[in-house]
């Protein structure tokens, strides 16, 4: 089994290049104002050309107009839109068509009920991404660094295209792929010293654990 990796919520080049050199095949970055990760389009744009070629770019974004989202899709040009906000079937369907680009759909889930929820985003994104359901006091859709109960995934089907979130860190990465058996994995909070601030250790931490608990 191979597990893919994406490491979400960079804003650097020295923890980009971090990423990249811990063999991440996937970079995120957060194009959100009220996130602690958000980066401007101009530094998203410089940071996803040193990625160009060497991983993918997902560019996050939640519930954004058309406007500001074409402005910042033509600036990052993004391999993947990752869309993390209250986005509906047919907003997903219709970023997949204008964009012609990967879509990823984050589903926020807590109990069982929840993955009722991702039924309708089986058909019109490429991957549906289950993220904790943030706390109530919490003024983010993600990166919250609560995990939920991966128990929930263990019986949904292990070909769906589905991306595992939610609290990761390196010292529960390995579980949390052997219960789900993820395909592939996202991390942001769980690889920072701080809020927004990614730790290269941690970063290479945590792909190393992944890697091993795929092998």
């Amino acid at each position: 089994m191979t597990v893919e990796i994406k490491i979400c919520g960079l804003s650097e080049e020295r923890t980009l290049e971090a990423a990249i050199a811990a063999g991440a095949e996937i970079v995120g970055l957060v194009s959100f104002p009220k996130s602690p990760r958000h980066v401007a389009p101009e530094q998203a744009a410089t940071l996803s050309s040193l990625a160009r070629g060497r991983a993918r770019v997902a560019l996050l974004t939640v519930d954004a107009g058309d406007s500001l989202l074409g402005e910042t899709v033509a600036a990052v040009t993004p391999d993947i839109l990752q869309l993390h906000g209250a986005e509906t079937p047919e907003r997903v369907k219709e970023l997949r068509r204008r964009y012609d680009r990967e879509i990823w759909k984050a589903v926020s889930i807590d109990e069982a009920d929840d993955l009722r929820r991702a039924a309708p985003f089986w058909e019109t994104a490429d991957r549906v991404l289950f993220d904790a359901r943030p706390p109530r006091e919490a003024t983010l859709p993600g990166g919250n660094g609560v995990p939920f109960d991966w128990r929930l995934l263990a019986a949904l089907d292990p070909h769906r295209a589905f991306v595992l979130s939610g609290g990761l860190t390196p010292g529960n990465v390995a579980e949390a792929i052997r219960t789900t058996r993820a395909r592939a994995v996202d991390v942001s909070s769980g690889v920072e010293s701080a809020p927004g601030v990614k730790d290269a250790a941690l970063i290479a931490a945590f792909v190393r654990e992944a890697r091993a608990a795929a092998a």
